[in-house]
């Protein structure tokens, strides 16, 4: 998988998630969190880092760094995924 910059476009969250995983960020902290509500649970928490999971039901949420200035961009990857 290379690193498509800013314009890599995603199917669904999973891709996200690897993605981010493969860049190294799903654990650096986000230039600002987001508030979630998570699909899953209903549960309202906040994203601080490239990857996040729902604190009530593991459901892991990602975002690449280039996409992180816009809550909408967040896609749900599954739960414990």
């Amino acid at each position: 998988m290379s690193h498509d910059g800013c314009s890599g476009s995603f199917a669904d969250g999973k891709m996200v998630a690897d993605k981010v995983r493969q860049m190294g960020f799903n654990e650096q902290f986000m230039p600002m969190a987001f508030e979630i509500v998570c699909e899953n649970c209903n549960n309202t928490f906040e994203m601080d880092c490239f990857e996040t999971h729902c604190p009530q039901c593991d459901m892991v949420y990602a975002v690449t760094p280039c996409h992180a200035f816009d809550p909408s961009n967040v896609m749900a990857a599954g739960v414990g995924y």
